[in-house]
């Protein structure tokens, strides 16, 4: 027996977006977006100037991090799955397709930019897993705000230096055992906000057990303890 993640509907919506994702020219489309990928982090502008300087740019998480999303997903059974940072929603694909064969759930995905939270709707419906997905649009510090039932899974893959604020704002809402996944650690830029987030999760008071692992630009693994 298949996935959802190898059939039908999904996986052609999956496949054409990567495809479109690897004709990208990272370099060329930020630097055509303003933004110096070789300054510091946070840049001098807000999260919605930076969102809408790179709403055409697909940013997601890589193949295997994607696979690494759905076994994790599944692992952990999964029913509620929260993510910071939609994009066109192919991280979302992943996190869906799981909560399906886990055998149903809700994804709450939340997205900055509308126009990228309008295509990402469109995609969730093209591979028919709109009915598993509760996007919101706006701050996630807003949108993610008291959620309501008890969150198994949670993946930062938005802004940088949003990353612990939405932790903190999610956290109330974990149960314990639940997993907490974080992409891009090891990016050359906005280390200094990561020696925050990682000091928050290695500090004992907090609850959590954390490892990185090699997979692209870094993923780190956050459980949570009690």
């Amino acid at each position: 027996m298949s996935s959802t993640l190898e059939s039908g509907a999904l996986a052609a919506t999956l496949g054409r977006l990567l495809a479109a994702e690897d004709q990208q020219d990272l370099a060329a489309e930020w630097a055509a977006a303003g933004v110096p990928l070789g300054g510091d982090f946070p840049f001098e502008m807000s999260a919605l100037e930076l969102a809408e300087r790179t709403k055409d740019i697909i940013m997601s998480v890589s193949r295997e991090g994607g696979k690494l999303l759905y076994l994790l997903t599944r692992a952990v059974r999964a029913r509620t799955v929260v993510e910071f940072g939609t994009s066109f929603g192919i991280s979302t694909l992943y996190l869906a397709a799981a909560v399906r064969d886990n055998g149903g759930g809700r994804v709450i995905t939340t997205e900055l930019q509308k126009d990228k939270a309008q295509a990402a709707g469109e995609n969730f419906t093209a591979a028919g897993v709109d009915d598993l997905v509760d996007l919101r649009i706006g701050d996630a510090r807003d949108t993610l705000r008291g959620l309501d039932q008890p969150v198994d899974l949670v993946l930062l893959d938005g802004w940088l230096d949003l990353r612990l604020p939405i932790l903190k704002t999610v956290e109330p809402a974990l149960r314990p055992g639940a997993l907490v996944v974080i992409d891009d650690v090891d990016l050359d830029i906005g280390r200094g906000v990561y020696e925050e987030f990682r000091d928050y999760i290695a500090d004992p008071a907090n609850g959590y057990l954390s490892l990185t692992l090699p997979i692209h630009q870094g993923v780190q693994l956050a459980l949570k303890l009690h």
